[in-house]
């Protein structure tokens, strides 16, 4: 089954799903999100949504990220535009790879389906119908790729490993607190019986 919106970063296959193949005012350049960057429940929900007909009738991933919610309540597209998640990368350097034996570059997709429109793949970028300009893909957030793409100017094209090396650290460090968090929860709920000698009665 052939899936959209699922890529991967040409230079080191790491896998990400495409939220805006283009960028309002910015066709070189595309949104996306870096699975392995994501804890499991948020992964998980992301993975769902994908597979989704929701996702895969929506021209743009963002849309159907904008009405799905995490595990936890909040809406997708917020969430990991709040939490850091959504990252500015040039669309030649993403390879789209619908299936196992598929692969096109992200810049050369574009190209075509502009073509078949008879547009420029500037025109690709979603619009607001009441402006015809910025983007929000529902009301239902507050994320602007017209904000996005500018606040994001001065991250690099492409995540290095040493980038990822700290969100990972990042993320660890979050884990352990929330961790020793739950723990002295669960000790103050019922404290753990140490284990001592004991003698059998009678």
């Amino acid at each position: 089954m052939a899936l959209k919106h699922v890529g991967r970063l040409v230079n080191n296959k790491k896998k990400c799903a495409v939220a805006y193949r283009v960028l309002p005012g910015d066709p070189n350049n595309c949104l996306v999100v870096f699975t392995e960057s994501l804890d499991a429940a948020d992964h998980d929900s992301l993975i769902n949504l994908i597979e989704s007909n929701t996702a895969q009738n929506a021209n743009e991933f963002a849309d159907a990220m904008a009405r799905a919610h995490l595990s936890d309540g909040r809406i997708m597209l917020s969430a990991f535009h709040k939490t850091g998640k959504m990252i500015k990368v040039a669309t030649n350097q993403v390879e789209m790879t619908p299936n196992t034996n598929t692969s096109i570059l992200l810049s050369e997709l574009n190209d075509q389906i502009a073509k078949q429109k008879g547009v420029t793949v500037a025109d690709l970028a979603m619009k607001n119908p009441a402006t015809g300009e910025t983007v929000k893909p529902t009301a239902e957030t507050s994320v602007d790729p017209v904000q996005l793409n500018t606040s994001g100017t001065n991250q690099p094209n492409v995540l290095t490993d040493e980038d990822l090396a700290a969100q990972y650290r990042s993320q660890a460090d979050t884990m352990f607190k929330e961790a020793k968090r739950l723990r002295e929860q669960a000790e103050e709920l019922a404290p753990t019986k140490r284990k001592s000698k004991t003698t059998a009665d009678g």
